[in-house]
């Protein structure tokens, strides 16, 4: 089919139809009223023979053509709505915006001292909020511009949006000073016999290590279980426990809290740190501004 055959409006509703899943909440969203909402949807099922989203308990599910087309037709309504909506360019050192970025409580603490010092230096008068990955529909927050960026391992933001790499990182096995694994090389049986901390948060990707540690048949005597990683470093300078940590946490713990890293001797994957970005935000001056800050800051050599 040709392009002037389509009007561009029934792909904007298609892509609210496949954030929102239901057509009374697009009706809602467009400005629109149910039956608009239907008809213009079967239009649209007409132009492309396809029935596109099928109704079933939990809303209306798109079919595999539907899917086909939701990444290619997110970014292009993304590029054209960043084209339309260009403005002059962001100048940081005046600016009072405020920015969110999505990130773990590891980013937290990895990234935040030293980003807050850049803002510090080229932008006083910026402020940042963060929200955890995990908390929010970050995908809708982000399409929205509720959410600036994120930064971690999600791999459940593909359509729609912009990644780019900032580095990888091992794991390590993080404990106190004058631990008897403080020392060069652990092995298994070692590493096994220890009593260890274990941080379970699910939806964030370090989540995928601990099922691999059962999966590879490594026993661990977890003692204790927390939510998230920001007391770990109070824990483990006043116990014998171990943890199971990204190496990049682990490098801000260590001073502070008089803690020692050491490789882990199990075989476990790295992981890639990445920045996503939404495509409708693309050309944003602000965005571009803050991400490439981001990227001058952390992205290691050759790692982007």
């Amino acid at each position: 089919m040709e392009l002037r055959d389509l009007d561009l409006n029934l792909l904007v509703l298609f892509n609210q139809l496949l954030v929102e899943r239901r057509v009374s909440k697009v009706a809602d969203n467009l400005g629109l009223t149910q039956p608009a909402v239907s008809n213009a949807l079967a239009r649209l099922r007409k132009l492309l023979g396809d029935e596109l989203f099928l109704r079933t308990p939990t809303g209306m599910q798109p079919t595999p053509f539907a899917e086909q087309l939701a990444e290619p037709v997110t970014y292009a309504l993304g590029m054209i709505h960043s084209a339309l909506n260009q403005r002059s360019a962001f100048e940081p050192a005046s600016s009072t915006r405020s920015f969110t970025i999505g990130m773990t409580d590891i980013g937290e603490i990895y990234f935040l001292p030293t980003l807050m010092e850049r803002l510090r230096q080229q932008a006083p008068g910026v402020s940042l909020s963060t929200v955890r990955n995990t908390a929010v529909n970050l995908k809708d927050e982000m399409e929205a511009g509720k959410v600036d960026l994120a930064i971690g391992l999600l791999p459940q933001l593909k359509a729609g949006f912009f990644q780019r790499r900032l580095f990888k990182q091992r794991y390590v096995c993080l404990m106190r000073q004058g631990h008897r694994l403080d020392k060069k090389k652990i092995s298994l049986a070692e590493f096994s016999a220890a009593e260890h901390l274990v941080v379970v948060s699910p939806g964030t990707g370090h989540g995928k290590v601990d099922e691999l540690l059962e999966r590879s048949g490594i026993h661990r005597h977890v003692r204790l279980t927390v939510p998230h990683y920001v007391a770990i470093g109070h824990i483990l300078q006043t116990t014998d426990l171990v943890a199971t940590v990204p190496e990049r946490l682990a490098q801000r713990m260590t001073e502070p809290f008089r803690l020692a890293s050491h490789t882990h001797p199990a075989k476990l994957p790295e992981v890639a740190i990445n920045v996503f970005w939404h495509a409708k935000f693309h050309r944003a001056p602000d965005n571009h501004w803050l991400r490439t800050l981001v990227f001058d800051t952390f992205v290691d050599e050759g790692g982007g």
